[in-house]
């Protein structure tokens, strides 16, 4: 009797914990229903989508402290989901091809006090192609010169820019810009990359930035550009695709729809990128069509506010 009442004293308790880890659960595998009506909220949740692992971190220590048999069995669900949401993005990258191209993103920060040793540093991952974001004068001139001697391709409209140890022709400014945005803003940019092996049509992207404000998350116009951006992509007429760009937002916000639903993001590899001195969450984005992303990783900070992120592209 004694053992039984033991035992139904640790289904007993921790109800509300094994309530937490339902809730917790349903968030995971149904934040689409969150609806974003309310100040952005379902885009907000969707921001730090993988950080709700560490709600669970958290009710299994407690559901241990307290060992409670019903917490321990709710908290099933809330791993299953974020395993299934996240868990491949832990595992290791493939071994690298022959046809594959690496790729690196950066927002250099236009307050950057060290655009060279920004350039040397992006330049040492030894990448194919470098996409840059917040370029402005004179520091620009600097990444010019100090990337010239490895990437003698190099292409800039407005703030962003590209360059590439292999030809690029075809440029054109793409036009992303918000219609309430009013003063000079240039933020995007399309070119054909001659590789190896074939033709890339290479997209280097700067969205609007998003605030999170008391009345909720500011992201209008950020999902405005996403909109017009997206269009750009499905309007392109070369089969293979390569997006690169800061999107002020992760592949998981629905904002960012017109995007993730016509180009795969990374397989493996979870870079979160911003902000440098604790990155939460990867704004920095290398998405493909027409091809796989293999590996996605987040480099050590440079002078940026963001830190790069690489990533490994097999054409298919």
């Amino acid at each position: 009797m004694e053992r039984a009442d033991v035992g139904g004293r640790s289904w007993g308790r921790g109800r509300a914990l094994a309530v937490s880890a339902v809730l917790t659960a349903a968030l995971l595998a149904f934040h689409r229903a969150v609806p974003n009506s309310l100040g952005g909220l379902g885009s907000l949740l969707e921001s730090f989508l993988p950080w709700l692992g560490l709600v669970v971190v958290v009710l299994l220590a407690l559901a241990l402290l307290r060992r409670s048999a019903i917490a321990l069995v709710a908290l099933l669900l809330p791993v299953a989901a974020w395993t299934y949401l996240f868990g491949g993005l832990l595992l290791p990258g493939p071994q690298p091809g022959a046809g594959d191209l690496v790729v690196v993103q950066h927002n250099v920060s236009d307050e950057n006090s060290d655009p060279a040793g920004t350039a040397r540093a992006l330049a040492e991952a030894g990448p194919d192609l470098i996409a840059l974001q917040e370029l402005v004068s004179p520091a620009l001139a600097v990444y010019e010169r100090t990337l010239a001697a490895d990437y003698p391709y190099r292409t800039v409209r407005g703030t962003v820019g590209l360059w590439s140890k292999h030809p690029v022709t075809d440029v054109r400014l793409l036009d992303i810009k918000p219609r309430g945005i009013t003063e000079n803003w240039s933020r995007g940019l399309r070119a054909v990359v001659h590789t190896p092996h074939r033709e890339v049509a290479v997209y280097v992207a700067h969205l609007p930035s998003v605030r999170v404000r008391a009345s909720g998350l500011a992201s209008s116009w950020r999902n405005e550009s996403a909109v017009l951006l997206g269009r750009a992509v499905a309007a392109e007429e070369l089969r293979t695709v390569i997006l690169m760009g800061d999107l002020n937002g992760t592949v998981d916000d629905r904002a960012l729809d017109p995007l993730t639903a016509r180009l795969d993001a990374a397989e493996r590899g979870v870079a979160f990128s911003f902000p440098t001195a604790f990155p939460v969450a990867r704004i920095d984005q290398v998405m493909a069509r027409s091809a796989t992303v293999r590996h996605i990783r987040s480099l050590p900070a440079t002078g940026s506010d963001h830190l790069p992120v690489v990533a490994r592209i097999t054409p298919h």
